[in-house]
């Protein structure tokens, strides 16, 4: 007999500095499972339309799921999620490595935190105590060193995750990192600053229990019949991903000069050969090795982002200077793709004269200046003179600056575009416009690699008709994943290095492993609505706070300025039809709101 599944959530109020512990209802995991779902039910319940996201009632969520820690592969993962202070709507973020494990090794899913600490403080949680401890002796440390230090104070075993100099100085794309120099981020939306905002340093948790598996001996036989893992050695996977490199270039997927051109030479040989750069370092129990985790302690290194966002974004070529402003970044604190972003659009305003030196303290934002792009990050990080307008996010830059700047700001509901331009699939373009955190590339498409809908036709990447159906069936996929939690990259055959006929993982697959591990008879449909009932209700928290189909857009650059060079050599991405298309298809009115009976039939009636 199936015992009783259990979640136990860790809740502190850090205005009083106490700490008790809720287990969740069976009926709500039934419902949202774990991960971004049920932090979605918890934004929804516990802020309204007029929550400041830097004010002690914005919950700050950090959470599991049903698969993490398991033997389940790439399953050392959590989110965290909030009211973003990037976009001042919602927000979520992922991370590998060891964090996500040891969490729940120490018997809890998730950690609310509410309130504002009237100190520095950090969280303290293993299987004999949980403390919240003064942390004025790591407050202007960087990520690197409270992690070393805590460690130190604590257990050299234990996972810290740690805000840097960015999150503490509330800079609206900071980011959460964990497992100190391996550099695992949880990077969008801002949430390190929430953490900072709430005088919240870090925290550290070490365990010694296993999550609570109903049949371990099916799991086990599941995951083996389902995923045999990865095939070939270290060189072979180095020229896979020599291969999505240059495939990268040559679709026109990376920004080149904050998107207004298609080519910048020389470019894709340095970035293929820094790539690949070095073994690869996983997370935990990961067996896939994606192009982010190929990082090595006490090396420097780069991801394919960065070599984006801060390199052909803003015509710098100097890898060493790359590597010195992601090195800001990740001891910082703060998304590389905004912090590239960002750059590119200020070097863009410095050549147009919407800018000039006295602007940015003498800093010459010419583009492909490498000085400048360091000295930029480290200003943005430290918040210090033009850095501390750069930190606000691309949006409010472009609103201080004034005029014309806002043609290029390159965002969509705040959050600047990431380092894919939409104009190289027209799915992509969709997906930016419709996501609930604002351009995103990993909640939609990147489950789905290949393209294929369910008719099995391939989905090219300039085609408009059938987009709609498939996004849809991605971002709802994407929800389940992020909420059982496990790592996208176990879904995409790219990642697994089985070679293009694998399919990956399905998604009566993930199900299995679930009921293995819950005790429950879910079957299919139930478990589809879940996907589709998690990114309704995460819309319902952003109508609330305003949004509707006139934020579901792209910058006007994107839309009506086709690139004369590169892969994506004339693409518009037709996204009125496609939108018209996928309102339809949700179910939402013309404005882009969930209706009555949809929600109503999502067992989510009474959010109307």
């Amino acid at each position: 007999m199936a015992r009783e599944y259990v979640a136990r959530i860790l809740r502190v109020n850090l205005e009083n500095e106490t700490v008790s512990t809720e287990k969740v209802d069976e009926q709500i995991l039934r419902s949202y499972l774990g991960g971004n779902g049920l932090a979605a039910k918890i934004i929804w319940d516990e802020t309204t339309a007029t929550t400041d996201p830097f004010s002690p009632e914005n919950p700050l969520i950090f959470l599991t799921g049903p698969l993490t820690g398991t033997v389940v592969p790439s399953s050392s993962r959590y989110i965290v999620a909030a009211l973003s202070p990037l976009t001042n709507i919602w927000g979520e973020a992922h991370a590998g490595g060891t964090w996500a494990d040891e969490l729940r090794r120490t018997g809890f899913d998730g950690i609310v935190f509410k309130g504002k600490a009237k100190r520095p403080v950090y969280l303290m949680v293993s299987d004999q105590e949980i403390k919240l401890l003064d942390a004025g002796h790591l407050w202007g440390k960087d990520t690197y060193e409270t992690d070393a230090l805590i460690k130190k104070e604590f257990d050299e075993r234990a996972s810290v995750a740690a805000i840097g100099q960015a999150g503490e100085r509330l800079v609206r794309f900071a980011s959460i990192m964990n497992d100190g120099k391996s550099g695992r981020c949880a990077a969008k939306c801002g949430l390190g600053a929430v953490m900072g905002s709430k005088n919240l340093k870090a925290i550290a948790v070490r365990g010694t229990g296993k999550p609570m598996v109903n049949d371990p001996e099916r799991l086990r036989e599941k995951v083996r019949e389902y995923f045999p893992g990865p095939s070939g050695d270290k060189e072979s996977r180095s020229q896979l991903m020599r291969g999505i490199a240059r495939a990268l270039w040559d679709l026109g997927t990376l920004p080149i000069k904050n998107f207004m051109e298609g080519d910048f030479k020389g470019f894709k040989e340095k970035m293929v050969e820094k790539f690949v750069g070095g073994d690869p370092h996983y997370c935990r129990r990961c067996s896939t090795s994606c192009g982010e985790s190929k990082m090595e302690k006490d090396v420097r290194h780069t991801v394919v982002h960065v070599l984006a966002s801060t390199g052909s974004n803003c015509l710098v070529d100097d890898m060493d200077a790359i590597s010195d402003a992601f090195d800001l970044m990740q001891r910082y604190g703060m998304d590389c793709d905004s912090t590239g972003i960002v750059i590119g659009f200020a070097m863009e305003a410095y050549e147009k004269k919407l800018i000039g030196a006295a602007d940015t303290g003498g800093v010459d934002l010419r583009w492909g200046n490498a000085e400048a792009l360091v000295e930029m990050t480290r200003q943005i990080g430290m918040r210090e003179g033009f850095g501390a307008v750069l930190g606000e996010g691309v949006k409010r830059a472009a609103e201080h600056i004034g005029g014309i700047a806002v043609e290029s700001a390159m965002h969509v509901k705040g959050m600047e575009i990431p380092s894919w331009d939409p104009r190289a699939t027209n799915v992509r373009a969709l997906e930016y416009a419709t996501n609930n955190q604002g351009a995103w590339h990993y909640n939609g498409s990147a489950v789905f690699p290949q393209g294929f809908l369910t008719n099995g036709e391939q989905l090219t990447r300039f085609a408009s008709d059938g987009v709609a159906e498939f996004l849809i069936k991605a971002q709802n996929l994407s929800c389940l994943i992020d909420s059982l939690v496990v790592c996208k990259q176990v879904r995409s055959g790219i990642a697994n290095y089985m070679g293009p006929e694998w399919p990956g993982i399905q998604e009566y697959q993930f199900l299995d492993w679930l009921n293995c591990i819950t005790g429950w008879d879910m079957e299919l449909a139930e478990f589809h609505l879940c996907g589709e009932r998690i990114f309704n209700l995460q819309r319902m928290i952003n109508v609330r706070r305003g949004i509707s189909r006139k934020d579901d857009t792209l910058p006007s650059r994107l839309l009506t300025q086709g690139l004369k060079q590169g892969g994506t050599q004339g693409n518009l991405p037709p996204l009125g039809k496609m939108l018209d298309d996928y309102y339809e298809l949700r179910g939402w009115t013309e404005e882009g709101l969930p209706t009555k009976p949809m929600l109503t039939q999502l067992g989510l009636g009474s959010l109307c």
